[in-house]
């Protein structure tokens, strides 16, 4: 059956970033005045939403994978999964933030150890790990996974459409396919447009300092940047089109191997000790400090370190809200057959595991180099790994797989996202038109080449502003999908049986132990007197008669 269009959700888009494209065109600095206003009042007026949600969404995840909803199947029952396990991490993997790992692998430990965090001290490297690892590690992929779980269980479980207004059913009913529903997954396309543009602008600036790193071109300029955004625009929207099974497996695939290669090759030939005495120390300060950068807000802070969690850690929780639409629909897609337990444990466990591996295989190469007097950029973010690598063998070799990988991630990860906002605006077809897709291929890589031109020196704080500022609005998507989620969780089928099994179990407790409360009068009770005279008859052990007695004794109390 061919997808049908809902002329309101892709109308009302379409026209809304295309003027936002006509208006970045025509009045350059009119629209980069009123980015930097409105992202100056949400992080200093709704910072603590971010920092709230973002922590409870790691609780809520992680209560689901331990509670007795954990064993629910994102399907029918016995329903194997469609993927095989290390194919399955690797596209979530690759979908989920490898291009943001080649980006800033080796610049955020280095940056938190050169310019600490508020409250902390400058050259600890247990600080600026943990920092390191606390943007990284569970509290991303708890976002991803709460996504993604609500969409599978409507969509498998249920039998829902494919769409983030379905989830709201318990909420909506049949209206999530009115006004409401409709604005939900308009939203929701917004935040999976400007957080793939997020990611195109950084994987563009990367690939121009590779560039010039390795000697090609003496200095990326703006057309340049702009020249790369069309050519992984065009990768990804070819990828797009093939769909998942064929294009973005495929692709998830080689990128698993060939980070793979450059993780080994600069943990080798790099400080292999130091990397080696990083992982534990690490890990322990990531879990230790886990509760106080959660709670660290601007009300602990001075204006710098307002400054800071704005550019960091609030920019990383908009950031990764952006991409939950198309990540999370994304996970639903190749997560069918799993159980929720099985879903969460694979989304945030494997994917954290990865990143302390690769932020310590990194981050700890660059803290080293930098700490026995190596010249390290942090000016440009973008040119942080090259020279990493330019301190290391093989240079060339290893920043041209640097631009390949990132390249290669950024296409695997906006074909999904072209593939869900076309998913979204054919009211939730597992396989949208072909045309949709390439529509919103296009539309994603003409908004990042516009950002990059207008921002011109300041690129990078122009995509991130526009990240924070479309994901504003599904934060509270997000919470009201985790409130949905629960309802319909309580009324599953498995859950429901257990419930009245526990209660026919308890009843039928409840039921002998009244029987042996109400018989107990029957019992007869043994004298002391009667102890003594069965002596008499048949001698026992003295501690057997010393037991009944102590027994006769305590009864008569």
């Amino acid at each position: 059956m061919k997808p049908r269009l809902d002329p309101w959700v892709f109308g009302i888009t379409a026209v809304i970033v295309i003027g936002f494209v006509v208006w970045g065109i025509v009045h350059q600095s009119s629209l980069n005045t009123v980015g930097e206003n409105t992202l100056g009042w949400i992080t200093t007026n709704l910072g603590w939403l971010f920092i709230l949600a973002a922590t409870g969404f790691v609780l809520f995840a992680i209560y689901l994978a331990v509670s007795k909803y954990g064993k629910i199947p994102l399907g029918r029952e016995g329903e194997k999964p469609e993927f095989r396990t290390v194919s399955w991490i690797a596209m979530m993997f690759s979908a989920g933030m490898g291009i943001g790992l080649m980006f800033f692998g080796a610049n955020e430990p280095l940056s938190h150890y050169v310019n600490a965090p508020p409250e902390m001290s400058a050259q600890d490297v247990r600080t600026a790990m943990a920092t390191t690892m606390f943007h990284w590690g569970f509290h991303p992929w708890a976002m991803y996974a709460v996504v993604g779980l609500a969409i599978a269980y409507s969509t498998y479980r249920l039998g829902r459409g494919q769409l983030l207004s379905a989830v709201f059913a318990p909420f909506l009913g049949n209206k999530t396919n009115g006004p409401i529903g409709r604005i939900i997954d308009i939203l929701a396309i917004f935040a999976t447009l400007f957080g793939t543009v997020a990611s195109l602008g950084l994987g563009a600036l990367q690939i121009g300092s590779g560039m010039t790193k390795v000697g090609w071109l003496d200095e990326p300029s703006t057309m340049l940047l702009v020249g790369v955004i069309a050519v992984l625009t065009a990768a990804f929207v070819a990828s797009a089109v093939s769909g998942i099974a064929k294009g973005i497996q495929w692709l998830s695939n080689i990128n698993m191997v060939l980070a793979l290669i450059l993780a080994v090759f600069v943990f080798v030939v790099g400080p292999t000790v130091f990397i080696m005495n990083l992982l534990p120390t690490t890990l322990g300060a990531y879990l230790n400090d886990f509760t106080a950068f959660s709670a660290r807000s601007s009300a602990t802070v001075d204006s710098a370190g307002q400054d800071w969690l704005a550019g960091w850690t609030i920019f990383y929780w908009a950031w990764w809200v952006s991409w939950t639409p198309f990540v999370g629909l994304f996970l639903a897609k190749i997560s069918r057959g799993r159980t929720i337990r099985e879903f969460v444990i694979g989304v945030m466990i494997v994917p954290s595991t990865v990143s302390l591996l690769w932020f310590c295989v990194f981050g700890g190469t660059a803290i080293r180099q930098q700490s026995q007097g190596a010249n390290i950029s942090l000016d440009n973010s973008e040119d942080t790994l090259f020279d990493v690598l330019g301190n290391l063998p093989w240079t060339a070799i290893a920043s041209t797989l640097v631009m390949l990988l990132v390249a290669i991630f950024f296409v695997s990860g906006a074909d999904s996202a072209s593939i869900v906002m076309g998913s979204l605006s054919q009211r939730g077809a597992h396989e949208p038109s072909r045309w949709v897709t390439i529509f919103w291929g296009v539309l994603t890589g003409t908004v990042a080449a516009m950002l990059l031109a207008i921002s011109g020196d300041d690129a990078l704080n122009g995509i991130q502003q526009m990240a924070i500022i479309a994901a504003l609005p599904f934060v509270v998507v997000m919470i009201g999908m985790c409130v949905a989620l629960y309802r319909d969780l309580r009324r599953d089928p498995l859950i429901v049986a257990r419930d009245e099994l526990t209660q026919q179990v308890d009843e039928h407790i409840s039921k002998q132990a009244g029987e042996i409360e109400t018989n107990s009068g029957d019992f007869p009770v043994i004298t002391e007197e009667q102890i003594v005279r069965d002596e008499k008859v048949n001698p026992n052990s003295e501690a057997r008669s010393a037991d009944a007695r102590s027994t006769t004794e305590s009864g008569s109390q």
